[in-house]
């Protein structure tokens, strides 16, 4: 087995610049601080975020008031009355909702709402349905069947 020994770089040896030792240094007078004011004297801290006395942006910008939940599931949604464009004993899955244009994307979760009434006997699959919305096509012969989110594509 091999023994390391570990040194220090060379760059942690290396000494800072003297300033302020004459004029022939090439950091004399003002040490390369520039002239007057707060950044040239000693001891100075200026807080992060001070704008030389301007209003800040922090103070600037209006209260943010709440929060957003990170965990919110955004369902899209479809009300029965949709559902009639298809044919009597269809297999509605969210892939065909989106064929059909009523959804923007197959891949994000779908709700069926209760609006409006039904006249076919649909087997209906989504993410979710409202209890009005289940009644609706049950009432009507129709299935509907809650499948997992990931799994419509």
């Amino acid at each position: 087995m091999r023994e390391f020994q570990v040194t220090r770089p060379k760059s942690y040896e290396h000494k800072g610049k003297r300033v302020g030792r004459g004029p022939g240094s090439g950091r004399g007078t003002t040490s390369g601080k520039g002239q007057k004011g707060q950044k040239s004297r000693r001891g100075v801290t200026i807080r992060p975020g001070f704008e030389g006395g301007q209003l800040p942006l922090i103070k600037r910008l209006p209260h943010q008031r709440g929060f957003t939940n990170p965990f919110r599931v955004e369902y899209q949604v479809v009300n029965l009355t949709a559902l009639d464009q298809f044919e009597s004993g269809a297999i509605v899955t969210p892939v065909e909702l989106h064929k059909a244009g009523l959804i923007r994307s197959a891949k994000k979760p779908v709700k069926i709402l209760g609006t409006g009434k039904i006249e076919k006997a649909l087997m209906v699959q989504a993410t979710k349905f409202s209890a009005t919305a289940r009644k609706a096509i049950e009432a009507r012969k129709g299935t509907a069947e809650e499948i997992d989110a990931a799994a419509t594509v």
